[in-house]
């Protein structure tokens, strides 16, 4: 099954065929199918807490970055012609119809950039207004953060704190991350923080590559900037921090291309969401402070050095950190760039709990191969010869500082694997 309906309780269809997935938003089916699931339960009950009241365009992106994740999660990879590549047929219903089909196009491009796949969507009206009525919590903020729990983002909340600006922070809950969250957001943001949870259930075999995950994390930093005021250009700020080397995540092996590497803030999925943005009246700028640094080099700058070094290693980065009982594995390509970014800034890597694999020597790991090949190719061939057809996008200057920042990235690679060993 590749049709999706996303809908809330007041466009219940009639009639649920069974050979379509259905999705309820904000709030649990009472139909027990296999087919039949539900997504953002406690949404509006998250969004009160917080104080949070959402304009009809923040509501709107929120439906559909549901609507978009449950279909990720409920159309199967292996099922497609090619065990990866699917064509989604997304139904969902949002306020102002007519704004998001005036960008339709760019959406289905912008979800197809990002995942992979080959996406329909069907934008209806929505009939009635579904957001409850409550006061507006006011916020002393000047910017909204987004704080994962890792490395990037602690760097970002500190560096925001040290330079006297008042970031709201936005976390998406996540096992082994949440406790984290919170006590990075009340050391550097007074604990201005909304940690919510799109809560998504499906019955049955659900799939897991989840590329378009991130899309949730911008609704939720989106919601969370109607609790401030605009600035005096009459615009609000989300701040994005990443490091250049793993927005662009450049695959390292030759057969981990496109979709197979994620793009969850890549530089062409983030301009291709502002521009959806700005194209339908939502005056809101995202900020990457980080795009042409490598994770070595945005822990050097750091403004607060001290700070960081007393909780950096409490940050997450690995991308298998659950499936190892909340410790990292220290092979995966998050790994490799952490435990390369603390010896790039000297820092003794007293990482909780350790790694899975502390040594690389030894290790069967398809990335630290595929690390150790792009390293030898690029001392052979330039760095070209990794890079290839990837920086396509970007004009004479960024493609430069891009060039440069994947090239430095590799390089505290290489130096981690010799220390290692490996090299």
């Amino acid at each position: 099954m590749n049709k999706v309906v996303c809908y809330p309780r007041c466009c219940m269809p009639t009639t649920f065929n069974d050979d379509v997935w259905y999705f309820e938003l904000f709030s649990c089916s009472e139909y027990k199918k296999e087919n039949i699931g539900h997504i953002g339960a406690t949404f509006f009950k998250e969004l009160k807490k917080s104080g949070i009241v959402p304009t009809v365009e923040a509501v709107d992106f929120a439906i559909l970055a549901l609507s978009v994740v449950s279909a990720d999660k409920a159309v199967l990879r292996r099922k497609s012609p090619d065990g990866w590549t699917r064509e989604i047929h997304l139904t969902t219903y949002l306020y102002e119809t007519e704004k998001w089909n005036a960008v339709k196009d760019k959406l289905e491009w912008m979800l197809r950039f990002l995942t992979g796949d080959f996406w329909s969507l069907n934008i209806l009206p929505l009939p009635e207004n579904i957001i409850p009525s409550y006061n507006q919590k006011e916020y002393e903020g000047d910017c909204v953060c987004l704080l994962s729990g890792g490395v990037d983002s602690l760097v970002g909340a500190i560096d925001l704190w040290s330079s006297n600006r008042k970031p709201i922070f936005v976390s998406q809950v996540v096992r082994g991350d949440a406790k984290h969250q919170r006590e990075f957001a009340k050391l550097f943001g007074n604990n201005k923080i909304c940690q919510w949870s799109c809560f998504i259930r499906k019955i049955g075999e659900s799939e897991n590559s989840t590329r378009a995950r991130s899309i949730v994390f911008f609704a939720f930093a989106l919601l969370a900037t109607c609790g401030m005021t605009p600035g005096k250009n009459g615009r609000k700020e989300i701040i994005v921090p990443e490091n250049g080397f793993i927005s662009l995540n450049i695959p390292l092996d030759p057969s981990r291309i496109g979709s197979l590497s994620t793009k969850t803030t890549h530089p062409v999925y983030m301009k291709s969401l502002q521009e959806i943005w700005n194209n339908v009246g939502i005056k809101v700028d995202l900020t990457l402070p980080y795009k042409y640094k490598t994770k070595g080099e945005v822990l050097k700058d750091c403004l607060n050095q001290q700070a960081l070094r007393e909780t950096v290693f409490d940050s997450t980065s690995c991308g298998k950190f659950q499936r190892h009982g909340l410790r990292h594995c220290g092979t995966c390509i998050p790994c490799l760039v952490r435990r390369a970014a603390f010896l790039e800034a000297g820092f003794k890597d007293i990482t909780v709990k350790g790694y899975c694999t502390e040594n690389l020597v030894n290790a069967k790991s398809m990335d630290v191969a595929a690390a150790e090949m792009a390293i030898l190719q690029t001392k052979r061939y330039g760095i070209g010869a990794v890079i290839k057809g990837s920086l396509s996008f970007a004009n004479a200057e960024e493609r430069e500082k891009y060039e440069g920042v994947v090239l430095r990235g590799l390089l505290e690679i290489e130096e981690l694997l010799k220390e290692q060993g490996v090299l």
